[in-house]
């Protein structure tokens, strides 16, 4: 059929249209089809159906043809936007604030907007500055009309063919407003919606209809939505433009909406606005950072990154600004950690003036090992002892994995120091992992005549006083404990070496207590959560790390596998099999009663379903962080005993547990634990000289899951787990714990800007080497300072 439009027939209508001027690039072969096509539509009226259909199709397909032929030769540029003057260009008014300037200074701001302000812990004009948005809108990409794509924020201009505006028939307060738009490639529609009843009135409808005339252009940004009756916007900001070359007046269209974290009450708009008159009417801030720094790591002026961040101009100029922030926060914290080094480094320390290897307490110790020291083991005693014998205090610490040998170290470090008339002490983050410590040193230091005892939460008041008059008499050589050791009362009489065990799970202050209670004692480290180097910088920046990255020979890899939950039957057979040979085994879950709000298999339950189903004819055991002291101590006793075949436990057990006997570890519900924990969980076992497995069952149904878990099947390396754990999960839960030891960090992420760290440690490494008290920047050790602090008060830095 030849249909009639609004204006001419079908047959007219395409006609014309393909005798319409057409580009050079055309070979002369087309634009004779194209002049062939139009003399058949000119004759289409007088064929028959079949000749009709025909023609129509064949158009189709040649149009077709052309328009993949010529598609990338006619690429039609986006639209380009011009902005009217920004809100943020110099204040012509003389009022400016400083970076002290309370917020009240601000017009418009009164006490309502302060409480509601306050509450973001916003009390300055500097407070605000450093209130970044937490996303990023960004509307900054034109498009035409047939390069839109589902998902992205975009901004089009094109022109108004019509427009629709009517009262929803459901709700009498629900306005439906609709724009019939075009471009050069196409033809959307636009629907925005009002609710209320002052867009329900006649005369706002009748004046929108009146402003949005036939062949008037738009600019609109949202984000594209595809739904079945094609591509739209999902609410759309619109802006009418008076002519081709008017300027975008909006604060939104076609740019960068900075995204903040608000509380009740206060709206974004009234936020960005504050934020614009601090701006606008800001003093220059003078850049702290030398003027080499800044010009050796191509960054942008401090003024231009805190303006960019919060109203960026484009993608660059956000990323340069974010470069820029992100880079001021690692140099401080660096420069900080550097400059606490060589405060520490001035003083002097007990000496211990020979080697290791040498005969004394340490030769003796050596001698009584069943086995011969590692490579790995020699090397970093070594290390150690050159520290030792030198006339700063030592600040090391010693990265190795589970099983590694970490603990003969340690225990020749705090050897060495009794021998030359010091006392050691030895800290560790829990009780369990303490007893286990105090443990090992009863079973050489009898032989050695070298007295040791243990301080921990529940040692009795009785205990306490007879340890702390040994303490302070210099009769006690070496004490081991928890955080009870930080207690005032606990006084020595000569401290000269501190070792701190899973030196990520304590804080800056709390290691800075126990080496006050000795004359600028030694300070060793250790940890068995291998830490990659761009976490190793921000957690331990201030120490020299040495790694032990060998394990005694012997050590046969626990073989892991992971299976998903409806084959839990499997890790119960294996657990018999084993039991059956004499071994035990560990069944760890992350919860310790039923949660409500997550669906998870707890420790008590699993508890009782192996006890009353399970293994009804073996002795089970429970362990869990809620239990008495002296209640975990008797578990773990019967579990070293071979009392209790298989215990069941929450990741209490994660360190301080060493049971030969134990082959099986068991971790359910695997998928809520990350994978450093995992590999500390799995070194529970393997630590004799049968072989081991571990199961993992995975309980999630993300194929993320899986994928994580894939890589303890196939690495037994630490670090490498560490990395991707890094990678997966980010560095505050890769470190196990949410006492993780790292600096808060405001914008700065140690996964995706780790190469900007390794800069900002190479450039204060660079400017201490020429300045170590920053006697030449007043200015930048003024500002460390405040960092510094704000670091210290706000994290766990170690």
């Amino acid at each position: 059929m030849n249909l009639l439009g609004r204006k001419e027939y079908f047959a007219s209508f395409i006609s014309r249209q393909l005798k319409l001027e057409r580009p050079s690039k055309l070979s002369k072969q087309v634009t004779c089809e194209l002049d062939d096509f139009s003399r058949l539509f000119d004759s289409y009226s007088s064929f028959d159906v079949s000749r009709r259909k025909r023609v129509v199709v064949d158009c189709r397909k040649f149009i077709s043809k052309l328009s993949i032929q010529y598609k990338d030769k006619f690429q039609i540029s986006s639209p380009k936007l011009v902005f009217k003057s920004s809100k943020l260009s110099s204040s012509q008014d003389k009022q400016f604030l400083s970076l002290s300037s309370n917020i009240s200074h601000i017009p418009g701001v009164g006490p309502k907007i302060i409480k509601l302000i306050n509450r973001l812990n916003i009390n300055c004009v500097n407070d605000a500055l450093l209130y970044y948005p937490r996303d990023y809108i960004d509307y900054s990409n034109t498009k035409r009309l047939s390069n839109l794509i589902s998902g992205e924020y975009t901004t089009i201009i094109a022109t108004i063919r019509r427009c629709s505006i009517y009262k929803s028939p459901r709700n009498p307060n629900l306005v439906i407003f609709d724009l019939f738009l075009a471009d050069i490639t196409g033809r959307i529609k636009v629907t925005k919606f009002f609710v209320g009843k002052r867009f329900s009135n006649y005369s706002f409808i009748r004046n929108q209809t009146k402003l949005f005339l036939a062949g008037l252009k738009v600019a609109v940004s949202g984000l594209v939505k595809e739904d079945k009756f094609g591509l739209s916007f999902k609410d759309p900001i619109i802006e009418l433009l008076d002519n081709d070359n008017s300027k975008i007046k909006s604060d939104i269209i076609g740019q960068i909406v900075p995204i903040y974290s608000l509380t009740e009450g206060l709206n974004s708009r009234k936020f960005l606005s504050i934020i614009q008159y601090i701006i606008n009417h800001l003093k220059y801030v003078i850049d702290p950072i030398p003027e080499s720094i800044i010009n050796d790591n191509s960054l942008v002026s401090l003024n231009t990154a805190i303006r960019n961040i919060h109203f960026p101009k484009n993608s660059n100029s956000l990323s340069k600004a974010k470069q820029r922030l992100v880079f001021n926060e690692f140099f401080f914290l660096q420069l900080g950690l550097l400059v606490q080094r060589i405060t520490e480094k001035q003083f002097t320390p007990p000496s211990f003036n020979n080697d290791f290897m040498e005969s004394g307490l340490v030769g003796k110790f050596l001698e009584l090992l069943p086995y011969e020291l590692t490579c790995a083991q020699k090397k970093v005693l070594n290390e150690v002892s050159n520290d030792l014998k030198s006339d700063e205090p030592m600040g090391r610490l010693i990265q190795g994995d589970v099983g590694s040998g970490k603990t003969v170290v340690a225990i020749a470090s705090l050897l060495k120091a009794v021998e030359f008339g010091w006392q050691g002490v030895l800290m560790a983050p829990t009780e369990v992992l303490a007893k286990q410590h105090y443990s090992n040193l009863c079973r050489w230091f009898p032989h050695l005549n070298v007295s040791v005892d243990l301080l921990t939460g529940s040692t009795t008041q009785r205990s306490r006083r007879v340890i702390f008059d040994n303490l302070s008499s210099g009769g006690l050589k070496i004490i081991v404990g928890t955080h009870a050791l930080l207690e005032e009362k606990v006084i020595f009489s000569r401290l000269g070496l501190v070792v701190v065990d899973e030196q990520h799970r304590f804080g800056v202050n709390q290691r800075n207590l126990l080496l006050k209670k000795g004359l600028h004692p030694h300070l060793l480290t250790m940890t068995a959560t291998p830490i990659p180097r761009t976490l190793a910088l921000s957690v331990h920046g201030d120490l020299d790390v040495s790694l032990i990255d060998e394990l005694p020979p012997g050590r046969i890899p626990v073989i892991t596998s992971v299976l998903d939950a409806s084959n839990r039957s499997r890790a119960y057979d294996l657990i018999r099999r084993e039991i059956q040979k004499g071994f035990q085994a560990y069944y760890v879950l992350p919860l310790v009663d039923e949660s409500e709000k997550l669906d998870l298999r707890s420790a008590v339950e699993v508890y009782h379903e192996l006890t009353n189903n399970i293994f009804p004819e073996l002795n089970i055991g429970l362990l869990h962080g809620r239990m008495a002291p002296f209640e975990k101590e008797a578990v773990i006793q019967k579990f070293a005993k071979q009392e209790i075949s298989v215990l069941v436990s929450t990741t209490v057990i994660e360190v301080g547990i060493d049971v030969p006997t134990a082959t099986v570890m068991v971790i359910d519900n695997s998928d809520r634990f990350g994978l450093a924990q995992l590999h500390q969980l799995r070194g529970r076992v393997g630590r004799g000289s049968a072989s081991s497995e571990c199961i993992l069952i995975n309980s999630g149904s993300h194929p993320l899951s899986s994928e994580r878990l894939s890589i303890l099947e196939s690495s037994q390396d630490g670090f490498e787990i560490s990395e991707a754990d890094l990678r997966l999960r980010g560095p505050g839960q890769a470190l196990g714990t949410k006492q993780s030891g790292l600096p808060d960090f405001v914008l700065a992420n140690l996964v995706d800007d780790k190469e900007i760290l390794i800069a900002a440690r190479k450039s204060a490494e660079v400017l201490i080497s020429k300045d170590p008290h920053l006697d030449n920047c007043k200015m930048l050790k003024t500002e460390l300072s405040r960092h510094w602090n704000q670091l210290v008060s706000r994290s766990q830095l170690n």
